[in-house]
């Protein structure tokens, strides 16, 4: 209703050929990669020969120096999609954006290209078993072994994990018994074919069925020291500046997924018939349609705001919690009260709204969850 000023005809250009991506060359197969816990490797490489991966990195490291609102495209497209199981975003828009921020030359020209190309496959490994979201009580550590790192540990809930070519791990380096918390946190870059790094098969989730989601585990890994990111104990300090962005992926997501979730509540209420008119035509649905349509206007406005903010590098952690806040707790919302207006229907997989309900409860949780994001804000206060 109120018209989107953010993007430029070249990008409405790109989400047709995204759009259509998504369409004939990954829906068709996603039951399939549903039934086997991964999406095929091909695809990856597929959508690295067709540019859609790692486009903000710059042109020397195999991106397309564009800008953010390309990655948003794309985020929006596979929400309205359905497509659960690709994991690009956090390989292409986390991952890389570690590496460029804070990598060296080297570790750059050695990482992005193939990942550009969908050849390597990123996972970003900071959650454990005993610690989410207090990453200065992780446990993984990384001991001095001379030229290298002796990492140890076990990582959990990593998105690309099985498929993963290689994962960006917070660990904690220098002595045990001199814990700094946060200071002691560094980032390793650590190759899959490592000895000692083993890969869970794929956890059984809800919903994401298709998302390659399992745990690592560190045993006697010897990384090279030219693997660290950035400074020893430097690592918290980085995943700060780039947790905001993170979340305002999420934000993204969800905006886009609301919105997609009322259009097919709308095709579906206005086709089905209950007491001789359609579904859509009585009060109680009207006014439900009325009242989503409302919020999830008002939440498109403050993540495209926000979506400015990002792009003049402005935009503060408060304001990323509160829109992955906001956001992920009207898409569930919003989700919850379309499959009701579904009725029976809704509980069938083969409509959108039933595997977008299953699929999409995670979002208030990963990424920090909603009691997170308000102890964010609150800090603030």
């Amino acid at each position: 209703m109120i018209p989107r000023t953010i993007f430029g005809p070249e990008h409405e250009d790109f989400r047709a050929s995204v759009r259509r991506f998504y369409r004939d060359e990954i829906m068709p197969f996603h039951e399939q990669w549903e039934q086997q816990q991964m999406v095929d490797r091909a695809i990856w490489r597929r959508a690295g020969e067709l540019g859609m991966l790692c486009m903000t990195m710059p042109e020397e490291y195999g991106g397309a120096g564009a800008d953010r609102l390309y990655s948003v495209v794309t985020f929006e497209e596979q929400q309205r999609a359905g497509a659960s199981g690709i994991g690009f975003f956090l390989h292409s828009d986390i991952v890389a954006n570690y590496l460029n921020n804070f990598g060296t030359d080297a570790q750059k020209q050695a990482w992005l290209p193939p990942m550009a190309r969908g050849e390597r496959i990123a996972a970003i490994a900071m959650s454990e078993p005993g610690a989410g979201s207090d990453l200065q009580n992780i446990q993984t550590r990384a001991a001095d072994g001379g030229d290298c790192y002796i990492v140890n540990g076990t990582k959990t809930f990593i998105t690309n994990g099985f498929l993963c070519d290689f994962a960006l791990v917070a660990v904690k380096t220098g002595r045990p018994d001199e814990d700094r918390g946060a200071h002691s946190v560094s980032l390793l870059v650590i190759p899959a074919d490592l000895a000692g790094f083993c890969k869970s098969k794929p956890l059984k989730k809800v919903g994401m069925k298709a998302q390659d989601t399992c745990e690592l585990a560190f045993r006697d890994v010897r990384v090279p020291k030219t693997n660290l990111l950035g400074t020893e104990g430097g690592g918290f300090a980085l995943l700060m500046k780039e947790l905001a962005w993170e979340r305002m992926i999420i934000a993204v997501q969800c905006i886009a997924g609301a919105e997609a979730a009322l259009e097919w509540t709308l095709d579906y209420t206005r086709g089905r018939k209950v007491f001789g008119q359609p579904i859509a035509a009585h009060q109680n649905s009207r006014f439900k349609l009325a009242e989503m349509r409302t919020e999830i206007q008002i939440g498109r406005v403050f993540v495209d705001k926000c979506l400015e903010l990002v792009l003049r590098k402005t935009l503060s952690a408060e304001a990323a919690a509160m829109a992955k806040y906001w956001s992920s707790e009207l898409y569930g919302r919003v989700l919850d009260q379309c499959l009701q207006l579904h009725g029976g229907y809704g509980y069938m997989l083969e409509y959108p709204i039933a595997r977008a309900w299953i699929d999409n409860r995670v979002t208030r949780i990963y990424g920090g969850s909603t009691e997170i994001m308000k102890e964010i804000i609150a800090r603030s206060l």
